[in-house]
């Protein structure tokens, strides 16, 4: 009797759909990695070798999605400032729209004080939602009758007293206590016991009074031209 030749065996092959094992690369996922990077380290951590290791890709791997780390930072910039609010302008009076900007701009970047050196001093010529903002408040300037001339600068000043302001609100509570030297600035050391409140309440109140007083001077000037 002979034995039967076993059959051969085939080795089944589970066929594996074409997914990845990371979550594809975008330029979504590269500013999201880059504001963490800079909001876990600082401004400067930001390299593209340090980006790329955050993403687990190599560097000409971002670069198939962004020509430069200025171009990651634009996309930061118009991350950011897409998410302010100045739809104001649209359905109220221009000082209280100006009032509601100042206040959504402070709050985005009391979130992203650490973007602030980044963000203040990039140009807005390759940023379309900067441009689309700054358009819609100067807008709403000019037809308030504000001189023309004035409105970039005012914006300049809304913008500047905004970044001191998100800086101030994260500043720690005794950053004005003048410790032993409070021989050298008397007055200054008795009004600032003034300031019972907590660090955050202070840094709102002082950044209320000194927009309610821009806006106050801007319609005084509107006034005049009237």
């Amino acid at each position: 009797m002979t034995e039967r030749a076993a059959a051969p065996r085939t080795r089944s092959r589970t066929r594996t759909r074409g997914r990845p094992a990371s979550p594809l690369l975008s330029r979504e996922r590269i500013t999201d990695a880059a504001m963490k990077l800079v909001r876990e380290k600082d401004y400067r951590a930001l390299t593209m070798p340090a980006l790329a290791g955050r993403l687990g890709v190599s560097s000409s791997a971002i670069y198939n999605h962004v020509s430069s780390k200025q171009e990651i930072l634009v996309l930061i910039q118009e991350r950011l400032n897409a998410s302010i609010d100045c739809t104001a302008f649209e359905t109220e009076p221009w000082d209280r729209a100006l009032h509601a900007w100042a206040h959504s701009y402070r709050r985005r970047f009391i979130e992203h004080t650490d973007l602030i050196p980044v963000v203040a001093v990039l140009p807005v010529a390759d940023s379309p939602e900067t441009l689309k903002m700054y358009e819609r408040v100067s807008q709403g300037l000019a037809e308030a009758g504000l001189a023309e001339a004035d409105i970039v600068d005012v914006i300049v000043g809304v913008e500047a007293l905004v970044f001191g302001a998100a800086y101030d609100a994260s500043a720690p509570a005794d950053i004005f206590s003048p410790g032993s030297l409070e021989e050298l600035a008397p007055t200054f050391s008795r009004l600032t016991r003034l300031r019972t409140e907590d660090a955050r309440t202070t840094a709102d109140r002082a950044f209320e009074l000194a927009l309610t007083s821009l806006i106050a001077g801007l319609r005084e000037r509107v006034r005049v031209r009237g």
